[in-house]
């Protein structure tokens, strides 16, 4: 099968078209063959070497496809079943926090940048008829991670206001429409006003351009909403006190990412005397990506997609990626 590999960290010309052998099924596992694949953040800091992965590595988290062959012990499946794929890998049992075995599809494992993939038969669930190849290759990890902040984690109420940081990643995308699905107020933020416009007219009631507010961006948040925010999505790390300090009394604050800086200096007192809770989260469980399933099935909104590509053009759409270019999710086409 064709794939795109990986052998040593570097740009995005470290990921390379290869012809690699066709995986086979073991037991409890399936072979699917994919139709699409989608990027991630996550995917840049592989590519790049921040976490230490066996190479070669064929990157990618999110996909969907045909099933093509089913191993050993496998019931519930059926060779041309349409699937999606859940690209947490051994959640464990409990609901509140991934389990010591727990890893992210794409790194250790081998990825969805391929033809085929193989994967637990676990892993796989029917594929929403209404969505796309495109459309459902780019929902599990992004939709996954803003359905666990959002619901799991921050456990929003209709009524309250979200405000969702760095509105055009997929994750923000995602948890502007689920939040507003939910009955919320979503406040976002961008550098980008026209990425702010793209925003409103996916349902967004407040866009805040953080470069032209400077540090005083949380006080023009608040100054939007009165009080402050209930709830802040923030994927950025560098941005946590801005985040606090945005918040309405007894406001959550979750955070999934360190997109801007891995280090994080705060002062207590906003926090204590706000009764502001910061949230830590990642991902999510079957459980909870059941749930989100179940929500696409029965909302109307759909993923929102950038661009598509070929497979062979991975580092094309690396490039946009990290580029930060992108309003939505970078998808890469897997012909037939």
């Amino acid at each position: 099968m064709q794939a795109i590999q990986m052998h040593e960290p570097g740009g995005p010309e470290v990921l390379v078209a290869q012809t690699v052998p066709d995986p086979q099924a073991g037991p409890g596992e399936v072979v699917v063959e994919l139709r699409a694949a989608a990027l991630n953040r996550r995917d840049v800091f592989v590519r790049k070497g921040v976490a230490k992965l066996p190479l070669p590595l064929i990157p990618g988290s999110d996909g969907a496809g045909v099933v093509r062959h089913i191993g050993a012990g496998v019931t519930g499946l059926s060779e041309g079943d349409e699937v999606i794929i859940l690209p947490s890998l051994s959640w464990g049992a409990d609901q509140r926090a991934p389990g010591r075995g727990f890893r992210i599809l794409g790194g250790p494992d081998d990825g969805t940048y391929a033809e085929m993939i193989r994967i637990p038969a676990e892993n796989v669930y029917p594929k929403p008829a209404r969505l796309s190849w495109a459309q459902a290759a780019a929902l599990p990890l992004a939709g996954l991670t803003a359905w666990r902040a959002l619901m799991t984690r921050a456990r929003i109420i209709p009524g309250e206001t979200v405000l969702v940081l760095g509105i055009g990643g997929g994750v923000a995308t995602f948890a502007l429409h689920l939040a507003k699905a939910a009955g919320c107020r979503v406040v976002v933020t961008s550098s980008s006003d026209e990425k702010l416009a793209r925003a409103r007219d996916l349902g967004a009631d407040v866009g805040v351009n953080y470069a032209d507010a400077g540090d005083d961006w949380p006080r023009v948040v608040r100054e939007a909403n009165g009080a402050g925010v209930d709830v802040v999505i923030d994927s950025v790390g560098s941005t946590w006190a801005g985040s606090i300090d945005a918040c309405a009394p007894g406001g959550r604050v979750v955070v999934f990412g360190g997109t801007g800086g891995a280090a994080v200096q705060l002062a207590v007192r906003p926090v204590t005397l706000g009764q502001v809770a910061l949230l830590g989260t990642t991902m999510g469980s079957p459980v909870e990506f059941t749930r989100l399933l179940a929500a696409v099935d029965a909302q109307e909104w759909v993923p929102v997609i950038d661009s598509t590509r070929p497979l062979a053009e991975a580092a094309a759409a690396h490039e946009r990626e990290e580029a930060g270019l992108h309003f939505g999710k970078l998808v890469l086409e897997i012909a037939t």
